[in-house]
Order: C-alpha cells, then sequence, then structure tokens
C-alpha cells in the first residue's frame, strides 16, 4: 500500500479530510486485494474448467516502441472469480509477431496473473518498429489466447500523411447490441478512443434486450462480474483485438453524475463512498489495456495522460470526473446563473489543469486533440420556445469560467488546431467554440466533435422534435442528431474528416450502419464545413 499517494489524495483538491481520510483507511480492508503485493508467490500449476481466454484480448496505450498487451483468464466468466480458484497464481506466456500466423516472433516472454488483478494480464512492451503493425497473443498450457492486431505510433518527430480513429462511447449493455463495432472493424481504423460509460452500475431489468447480472454494483466482486459480461460479447471482443484503443472513464464506471468524491444522492456515508470508489478505479484498472502508472492506489488513480502520433497529432487525455467539485445548482438543465459562472468551480481541477496547459504549449504536433467527457459547448437545451434558457450543471456550462478561460488559453496561446472530442450525451452535436459561445462574432478558437452513445438509450431518434429549436438557440452548433453509433475521424496535416456513422438498429440483430453526416476542419481555421 503506497500510503504517500493516499496521503497526497487527502490533501489534493477535491480529496478528503484528514479525518474521513483516517476513517477510509481503517475501512480499506474490506476492499478485496486493493494493496495486496504479489512478490513472493510462485508459480502454480491451474486446471481449467473452459477455455480461459474466454475474454479474448486488447491492446492499449501505444507509443513509437512499444504498447500495453491485455487479457484474462477467466474460464467461466459469468460465475465468481471468472471460475478461477481465488489463489491461483498462473504463468501465462505472451508473444509478439510480425505476421498473423505468430511465425516471426519478434517479442516473447511471462507474465503472472494473480487473484490481486483479478487475474489479468497487463504486458507493456518495448523495443518494437515504430509505426508498424504486429500480432500477439497468450497463452496458458494447451490453451492459446485469440491473435489480436496492434501497432505503434510513429516516432515523435515524424510528420504522418494521415491518421484514422474511432471515437465511441455509452455502450449499455441491456439497452441495445454492440452492432456499430461491425462497421467499425470493417472501416479498419489506427486506434479507437472510448470516452467513457463502458459499463453501467445499475442493476439488471427485465424486459430489455440483455439483463444485467446482480443488483447494483456496489463492491469489487460485482464490479469484476460486471465488466466480465460486457466482455462476453463477441463484437466488443473483436474490435478490441482489431486495433490498440486509449479509454478514460466517465461516471458510469462508478457511480451516475459522481463529482470527485461527492455522489449525486444526499445522505450517502462518505467512508462508504469512497471504498466503492477504490472498487471501481481497481475493477476499471484491471479490465483495461491501461500502463502500471495508472494502477490505483485506494480511491485514488491517475487516468489523465498523453498520446501523440508523431508530428500530426496530440492527445489530451483528460479526466472531467475524479477532480471535478460539485455541479452547481444540481446536476440537471438550470438557467446559466452565477453559481455556474463561478470561478470556483472546476471541472479538471489544478494539477490536471497545470498539466494539460504544459502539454499545449509543449506540443509541436499540427492536431491537438482534447478527448473528453461531457458537452464543452454552450448549449441552450430548451425544448420549447420562450422558455427560459437552461443547460446541464453536469458539463462544462456547470463550468463555465473554466471552459471560457480554456478558449481564451487556446486563443493567446496559439494552440495550433484545437479540437475536442466529446462522448456521454447519448446524441450527436458538432460544435463551433469559442471564449463565449453566446456571442458568436468572431472565428472560432476551436471545434468540438461529439459522439452519440453505442447502444445506450436503444434506438434514440434521427431527429426529436427539439431538433430545429436546439439549431436556431445555439449560433455555435452546426449539426444534431439523436442515433446511435460513433465517429470515424480522418485527418492529415492539411485537414481533418469526421463522419457521423448511424446504426438504423441496435434492438436486434441486423442492423445497417450507415453515414448521416460528415464534416470538415482545414488545418488554421475551426470553423465547421459539412461535407
Amino acid at each position: 500500500m503506497d500510503f504517500n499517494r493516499l496521503d497526497q489524495f487527502a490533501r489534493h483538491e477535491g480529496g478528503i479530510s484528514r479525518r474521513l481520510f483516517t476513517s477510509y483507511l481503517a475501512g480499506l480492508s474490506a476492499v478485496p486485494w486493493i494493496g495486496l503485493s504479489a512478490e513472493g508467490k510462485g508459480s502454480k500449476t491451474t486446471t481449467f474448467s473452459g477455455n480461459p481466454f474466454s475474454l479474448g484480448v486488447a491492446s492499449g496505450d501505444p507509443d513509437h516502441e512499444g504498447m500495453v498487451l491485455w487479457t484474462k483468464l477467466a474460464p467461466e466468466p459469468l460465475e465468481v472469480n471468472g471460475g478461477m480458484p481465488i489463489d491461483a497464481f498462473t504463468e501465462v506466456t505472451w508473444e509478439v509477431a510480425h505476421d498473423e500466423g505468430m511465425q516471426d516472433v519478434v517479442l516473447s516472454g511471462t507474465a503472472l496473473a494473480t487473484p490481486h488483478l483479478g487475474h489479468t494480464i497487463h504486458v507493456e512492451t518495448h523495443g518494437l518498429e515504430p509505426d508498424r503493425w504486429y500480432s500477439y497473443r497468450f497463452r496458458v498450457g494447451d490453451y492459446a489466447s485469440p491473435v489480436g492486431r496492434t501497432r505503434t505510433m510513429p516516432e515523435n518527430h515524424v510528420l504522418s500523411e494521415k491518421l484514422r480513429f474511432a471515437v465511441t462511447s455509452c455502450q449499455n449493455f441491456e439497452q441495445g447490441l454492440y452492432t456499430a463495432y461491425e462497421q467499425m472493424m470493417a472501416d479498419d481504423p489506427d486506434l479507437v478512443f472510448h470516452l467513457g460509460d463502458y459499463i453501467y452500475e445499475y442493476a439488471g431489468k427485465p424486459d430489455r434486450v440483455r439483463t444485467h447480472l446482480g443488483p447494483e454494483i456496489e463492491n469489487l466482486e460485482q464490479y469484476r462480474s460486471r465488466y466480465n459480461q460486457y466482455r462476453t460479447d463477441p463484437l466488443l471482443q473483436q474490435m478490441h483485438a482489431h486495433c490498440p484503443w486509449w479509454l478514460t472513464w466517465d461516471d458510469h464506471e462508478f457511480d451516475n453524475n459522481c463529482a470527485g468524491d461527492i455522489s449525486e444522492e444526499t445522505g450517502i456515508d462518505k467512508v462508504a463512498y469512497l471504498k466503492r470508489r477504490a472498487a471501481a478505479y481497481q475493477a476499471y484498472y484491471e479490465m483495461m489495456p491501461l500502463r502500471a502508472s495508472a494502477c490505483p492506489v485506494g480511491p485514488d488513480m491517475k487516468l489523465y495522460r498523453g498520446a501523440r502520433f508523431g508530428r500530426l497529432a496530440d492527445f489530451h487525455i483528460l479526466d472531467t470526473r475524479q477532480y471535478r467539485t460539485d455541479q452547481p445548482n444540481g446536476d440537471r438543465n438550470k438557467p446559466l446563473n452565477d453559481a455556474a459562472l463561478s470561478l470556483e468551480n472546476t471541472m479538471l481541477g489544478h494539477r490536471q489543469r497545470g498539466w494539460l496547459q504544459r502539454s499545449l504549449i509543449q506540443s509541436p504536433s499540427q492536431w491537438n486533440v482534447l478527448t473528453q467527457q461531457v458537452m464543452m459547448g454552450m448549449a441552450n437545451r430548451q425544448t420549447k420556445e420562450n422558455d427560459e434558457a437552461i443547460y446541464s450543471m453536469d458539463q462544462w456550462p456547470g463550468y463555465a469560467a473554466e471552459k471560457m478561460a480554456l478558449m481564451r488559453f487556446l486563443q493567446e496561446r496559439h494552440i495550433s488546431n484545437p479540437i475536442v472530442l466529446t462522448g456521454d450525451i447519448h446524441s450527436n452535436w458538432v460544435n463551433e467554440l469559442r471564449v463565449d459561445d453566446l456571442q458568436p462574432e468572431g472565428r472560432p478558437i476551436a471545434t468540438e466533435f461529439v459522439a452519440t452513445s453505442l447502444s445506450s438509450g436503444g434506438n434514440g431518434e434521427a431527429k426529436r422534435s427539439h431538433h430545429d429549436l436546439y439549431l436556431s438557440n445555439n449560433p455555435g452548433t452546426k449539426f444534431y442528431n439523436a442515433e446511435r453509433g460513433y465517429i470515424l475521424c480522418d485527418l492529415t496535416p492539411e485537414r481533418w474528416i469526421s463522419q457521423y456513422k448511424v446504426v438504423d438498429d441496435v434492438l436486434k440483430p441486423g442492423g445497417k450502419t450507415t453515414v448521416r453526416a460528415s464534416f470538415l476542419v482545414n488545418t488554421g481555421d475551426a470553423t465547421v464545413h459539412s461535407m
């Protein structure tokens, strides 16, 4: 247990008081495995009741010489501990090859799957060639995992000619099928950016497309079980195996509309709440292809980080949940009053904001991309004419002063081609961003592409009744759509193209994915052009 990091958590903004911190430590032992070490444990022979690689493989967080390779041993994924003995320590072999047949192996080694990390494996590879594709797999006993595809990024000084990646979020297992991943795989992206709500914490409900197992999640075993259930989906497995992913969370990986250590519900015991958050963070780390630097310590997990595709694009991956202050006026749609405009409100927290500003200033890349969770555009959400203007307090309008300061920073520091990628909202938007979005005069500073949900909310609608009102009330908004799908982005040094892919039916198999709209941004000008 790294008590120094926990002590830092107790003192940073959005952290907890010393008294609460002490109470939290006293109860931390109730969270299984957190902080335990596998050092000194030897490998034991494990007998499997079925294929231990039932949840597939994944890769993520690539750089110019390597990436994270992930798998989990789970012969019975929907059983307790995935069907693994609770005390099993199992040696797993991994291989990286130039070819899909795994004949030309260039790297290999072994890793230990332990109960401390839910029998997951996170291999960080090094020494691979930049800007090329590889194949990888895992083996244990007589079993071999599926073969995954992954790639390295270009070297930092190289200005690549092109990059293709997909953007998605919000994949409620109960509310829709993951049909969109089939077309996404056919689009053959270099990378996937998943912007949060990978799972949902709610209890299962009958009469839905699929049913969550168990009650609303509160402990580590339940979080692990929920991730296992989601990963049994074959299309999700195939997309993970197709290319490396960059992931960040939003709220449902822990608890709906959480704000720092504050629950959306009143009367919640804060120590119990933080123990639940520690379990959520532990399970998230276990199930994602993340580097060891992201390994949580109790209820603290540093997820914001940078990704660089040579000099073509810098990706600044944000965490807008863990460090934010409480939503002003509650977390619903409210008028943009003094509470929402307060300088005390922060979405990022002091340390993350400082890191972001340094990263932007130091970036040599053509495009600077903020991949984050909640909509940044100051969109009036009124649904009837002549009603009072209202804005989402859970999104950046509830933290309007910080959003405006960020836009000023981008403008005054002449940050190269800022683009914002967003999830969360279960609808597609395209927004031109200014310091004050309510004053649309002048050229925009940045462009925001908001991805709808992959499945959350069922089929949605091509146009809701308030579609035209949204566009007329928000001159910076250039597109709105409430179908399910994802965004496919193609960029070169000269231009950025975002295609909004939508699925006509996620409630039954066989849904068709088509392009609903496409938009172009030219380098040096954040103005959006419809294609």
